[in-house]
């Protein structure tokens, strides 16, 4: 099975800047598109980024400017740069990949464990 696995998340004071990773294994004949998803108390989830195996981004409107969201495909890994982090950024961070699994060859759905990211005013 793959597993997602992110690592990177903790508690920062506003302003300030944290790294997330999120790193694929298992049975991977490739991936598509990779995103960064978070989920606060009481909300929705909600995607933060997004990059496709192109390297076409989306980001969502309230973290343009402030994240950058790139991938290592040798690594198969995902990154998400986080800089000038408001207290509305709290939540917990989760990585999804579509994947590309054999036996059969399918396209599929994954999700990391999540990691917390709190930030202080």
């Amino acid at each position: 099975q793959v597993q997602l696995v992110e690592s990177g998340g903790g508690l920062v004071q506003a302003g300030g800047s944290l790294r997330l990773s999120c790193a694929a294994s298992g049975s991977i004949f490739s991936i598509n598109t990779m995103g960064w998803y978070r989920q606060a108390p009481g909300k929705q989830r909600e995607l933060v980024a997004s990059i496709t195996n192109g390297g076409s981004t989306n980001y969502r409107d309230s973290v343009k400017g402030r994240f950058t969201i790139s991938r290592d495909n040798a690594k198969n890994t995902v990154y998400l740069q986080m800089n000038s982090l408001k207290p509305e950024d709290t939540a917990v961070y989760l990585c999804n990949a579509a994947v590309v699994v054999l036996a059969p060859l399918r396209e599929a759905q994954y999700w990391g464990q999540g990691t917390q990211v709190t930030v202080s005013s």
